[in-house]
């Protein structure tokens, strides 16, 4: 699949916000434990990955009620859902400099109902001629997500037989709907109940 810039000027894809707070002082320190400053683009960017994916549980996994969506709050926290953790991952990606942004699929529960969005990164390293999509998300239960430059390496692959898809677009900033979701839940119960069906 081909993605698709949703901002055509490729800077957007480094800028900080509220959300992605690539500045905080948290965010620099951990992407310079993490090597941003002594290692390739690559190699950094594949130890951010692993760092989000392994070290920060999802916290529907754990049952941690706390909900967090400021990417220094996730990495201070150390729990959020999969929109958190790929906040916390563009973050990282930016303060070194690299290109990320966001992109989602719509899934499906095991039996084909409940369609959620799901929240995933999308990276461009120097020298790299497209996007590819990164899930940071955390591997239990069978999963086996990888930072991979060549071949997706991600979570789940759409059903569409379940009206599951991926979205094209690579956002520069959050997409309204899960934004909402997160900063509208008092805890991970209510959370639950408030995330998007559809973008």
């Amino acid at each position: 699949m081909r993605l698709i810039q949703h901002d055509s000027d490729i800077s957007a894809y480094l800028a900080e916000d509220e959300v992605i707070d690539h500045r905080h002082p948290l965010v620099r320190e951990t992407s310079e434990r993490l090597g941003a400053e002594t290692v390739d683009a690559y190699a950094y960017a594949s130890a951010a990955f692993a760092f989000v994916r392994d070290s920060i549980p999802h916290s529907m996994d754990t049952g941690d009620p706390r909900v967090t969506w400021r990417a220094s709050d996730v990495l201070a926290a150390r729990t959020g859902i999969c929109y958190a953790k790929s906040h916390a991952l563009t973050a990282l990606l930016r303060a070194a400099g690299i290109h990320a942004g966001l992109c989602y699929q719509r899934l499906a529960g095991s039996d084909g109902t409940d369609l959620v969005i799901h929240g995933l990164v999308a990276v461009r390293l120097p020298g790299w001629e497209r996007w590819v999509r990164q899930d940071p998300r955390g591997n239990v239960g069978g999963i086996d997500a990888r930072f991979s430059a060549d071949e997706e390496r991600l979570a789940w692959v759409p059903r569409p037989e379940f009206n599951e898809m991926d979205y094209p677009v690579v956002y520069a900033v959050p997409h309204a709907a899960t934004l909402h979701a997160l900063r509208s839940s008092r805890d991970r119960a209510e959370l639950g109940r408030n995330l998007p069906a559809t973008l």
